[in-house]
């Protein structure tokens, strides 16, 4: 059994959201300076620019990239021979939320109740995923999640009949529905199978992969393209002011689901879709 202060959670926590928030993925950056070079919208090709000028004075001032911090979220896989010392998991990665937020000067945008409102004041509590899984080590992932773009995130319950098509139709119209709303170019995070809920699930936590790195299965991937390409044939480009630059990457996460159902939600990430990892 190997022990894990809870302390070095917080810590862990805190330095992710605030790094997050400054430097994107360097596969993101890198697929956002490539469009920039093959964007055919004059006006598109300028906001690409503008967009990679924006990332490097980020990192440069070490100032968040977008003024929007997101609402936390933390996906953790914690070993089953892993012994948590000294507190409780949930709030040793509040805590870390609570440091980081107001250390690395991030917005708080965290309204204490969904109709009353009010904020927290810290961008506390985090939204927590958490599996139980083999081995000793802690695995966190942080993603600080805009809401422009969450905003214009949809699920759809499928009945068996749908085909491939229906689904690259309807993740298709989610975009175009969105327009220049979740600042395109987007990243697409798709959850197909499961329920209700699991569907969702999958669909933020494929907003956490690389964007280089496509479905293991070659149905999937070959879905992920065709979608990808749909999605760049609308013609909202980057920052809705038209262009073939809509989307940098659809990324699928499936699941097994119930014979009478097809569940398929679109989770929409803006241009910076965040996410940062670390192993404990």
């Amino acid at each position: 059994m190997r022990e894990i202060p809870v302390s070095q959670i917080t810590e862990a926590v805190k330095t992710l959201f605030i790094d997050a928030n400054r430097v994107l993925p360097e596969d993101l950056e890198t697929c956002i300076a490539a469009a920039s070079k093959t964007e055919t919208s004059p006006i598109g090709k300028a906001v690409l620019c503008d967009l990679c000028e924006n990332m490097n004075a980020a990192r440069e001032l070490k100032i968040p990239i977008c003024q929007d911090t997101g609402m936390a979220v933390v996906f953790a896989e914690i070993g089953q021979e892993v012994h948590l010392t000294g507190g409780s998991f949930e709030d040793a990665v509040n805590e870390g939320v609570h440091q980081g937020y107001l250390e690395g000067r991030l917005r708080c945008s965290v309204a204490a109740d969904p109709i009353r409102r009010g904020n927290t004041g810290d961008n506390t509590p985090a939204v927590i995923h958490l599996r139980l899984v083999p081995g000793d080590k802690l695995v966190i992932t942080a993603a600080p999640k805009g809401f422009g773009s969450e905003n214009m995130s949809r699920i759809k319950m499928f009945t068996p009949s749908a085909s491939a098509e229906d689904i690259i139709d309807f993740v298709a119209e989610t975009v175009q529905i969105a327009g220049g709303n979740p600042c395109p170019p987007v990243v697409l995070g798709v959850g197909i199978g499961g329920d209700f809920e699991k569907c969702a699930i999958l669909a933020k936590k494929a907003l956490c992969r690389s964007v280089s790195q496509r479905n293991s299965d070659p149905f999937y991937a070959d879905l992920e393209g065709r979608m990808l390409e749909k999605v760049n044939g609308l013609n909202v480009g980057p920052q809705g002011f038209g262009g073939n630059t809509t989307a940098l990457a659809v990324n699928i996460e499936q699941f097994p689901t119930h014979i009478a159902g097809l569940p398929v939600a679109v989770n929409v990430g803006c241009h910076v879709t965040r996410h940062k990892k670390i192993i404990i």
